[in-house]
């Protein structure tokens, strides 16, 4: 096959996951330098496509009002809106690396005689692919696993870059936030599970052990956490970028497993990153294994959304995440 000149790459959601594309778009882009990259993706995260510089174009795939496959009569005119898009858009590669049914089925919709996804990808979404990747093994990093897509249309596995495309507007910004406070702490008490979240009791007598230039930051449920933590709220304030920006500057960042902790892993700030259900293999801050706090009990790591108990962090104490930041 000839190089592509038109390239489609599947990543809607979730932020980190996200986040974890970004190499690949870099990598895509190296190898096809006079290719036209799109990249598909959810409105509330095209910042990141949008501003990042191997992207050419963004469509939009905003799930609320394409509306889900199996409902497809309640929004046929958007989602065959999207679909007529996609067909002739004249894409001849389409890299899936979001694995469901739902972006399998815009896979093939785009008739690209190329369309690369996992054979181990979900709800039969491997069907949609004409060129399959291979597992390598369940435990392995989710940036190792979408590497091996790259290393199989021959764009190797390095660099492994991440390209926020922070601007002065974002500097500026965070400089009003954080005024004078130079190398902040910054407690990321947000999550998109609850069984993810360190109890807010255990942050805020983190936060108050500190006393003094330290931050909470984040978005969603973060901004209902902060009323429980005695520190200044910087929650909500912030486009993607800007929290980029300001976890660049931290002179620690203290986590759960959310998205906001690979932005910290990927600008490089000081971290500890706090996990229970999840497992830190898979999903963990790339490459920073040691700055993991977990507890080693039984039941870790389930993957589950709820949970009777909570143990795997209620029990995580503070002193414990404390001898982490000063071993």
């Amino acid at each position: 096959m000839r190089d592509p000149k038109r390239i489609l790459l599947i990543k809607p959601s979730a932020l980190g996951d996200v986040v974890h594309a970004m190499p690949i778009a870099h990598l895509l882009k190296r190898r096809f330098p006079a290719s036209h990259l799109t990249w598909l993706i959810a409105p509330a995260f095209s910042q990141l496509a949008e501003r990042h510089p191997d992207v050419d174009a963004v469509i939009h795939f905003d799930r609320k009002k394409t509306g889900d496959l199996k409902a497809i009569d309640k929004s046929s005119n958007t989602l065959l809106s999207l679909v007529d898009q996609l067909r002739h858009a004249d894409f001849d590669l389409v890299i899936d690396l979001q694995g469901l049914a739902r972006s399998a089925f815009f896979s093939a919709m785009t008739g690209a005689p190329k369309r690369i996804g996992f054979a181990y990808a979900r709800e039969l979404a491997w069907l949609g692919y004409t060129h399959r990747v291979q597992s390598r093994g369940k435990e392995r990093h989710a940036i190792e696993r979408y590497l091996d897509a790259a290393e199989e249309l021959g764009c190797g596995r390095a660099p492994v870059r991440f390209d926020f495309g922070i601007d002065d507007d974002d500097r500026r910004h965070v400089d009003e936030l954080i005024g004078q406070n130079t190398s902040p702490i910054i407690l990321l008490p947000g999550t998109n599970w609850k069984t993810k979240r360190w109890p807010a009791e255990h942050f805020d007598e983190l936060a108050r052990r500190f006393q003094t230039n330290v931050f909470i930051a984040g978005a969603g449920d973060a901004v209902e956490l902060s009323k429980l933590i005695h520190a200044p709220s910087l929650a909500g304030k912030t486009t993607v970028m800007q929290l980029a920006e300001l976890l660049r500057r931290a002179k620690l960042v203290i986590t759960n497993d959310s998205g906001p902790m690979h932005i910290a892993a990927a600008v490089g700030a000081p971290l500890v990153s706090l996990f229970g259900p999840t497992n830190p293999v898979r999903t963990g801050p790339y490459l920073r294994e040691s700055s993991v706090v977990r507890l080693n009990i039984a039941c870790s790591p389930c993957y589950s959304r709820s949970c009777s108990h909570h143990s795997c962090l209620r029990k995580l104490d503070v002193d414990t995440v404390m001898k982490s930041i000063n071993p």
